[in-house]
């Protein structure tokens, strides 16, 4: 099973994007905070990482950029209700997978990123 973390201040988008992605066959956790994600990766890391931009303490794009840093074949896809083109690309050039906007439909065609070219999880 694909393990996946969600990283988003607004625990109600958590809850939506988790049993979202439990159905599609994910092992699906939750952090709140940059720091909280980033202490959640040490431990066990995930083979996909959903994060947003705004978070409270660490940016998102900081939280991509360590991510990269220590595990770069981590697939990471940002989401932001922000809608602009020089965060787009700084956080293509440090490593994301996609970019989903907010408000999102749950399409396969909007987690395309997610759902494909997966890493198989270590026996």
């Amino acid at each position: 099973m694909q393990r996946m973390l969600i990283v988003d201040d607004e625990r109600d988008i958590c809850e939506l994007l988790e049993e979202f992605f439990k159905t599609k066959g994910f092992s699906v956790l939750s952090a709140f905070s940059g720091e909280e994600a980033l202490d959640q990766l040490g431990q066990n890391p995930p083979d996909v990482i959903l994060l947003d931009i705004l978070l409270p303490g660490i940016s998102g794009l900081e939280v991509l950029r360590r991510i990269k840093e220590r595990h770069p074949h981590t697939r990471v896809i940002m989401v932001t209700s922000l809608d602009r083109v020089e965060l787009k690309t700084e956080a293509l050039e440090h490593g994301a997978a996609d970019f989903v906007l907010k408000p999102f439909d749950f399409s396969l065609t909007t987690w395309a990123a997610a759902l494909t070219d997966r890493p198989s999880s270590p026996a």
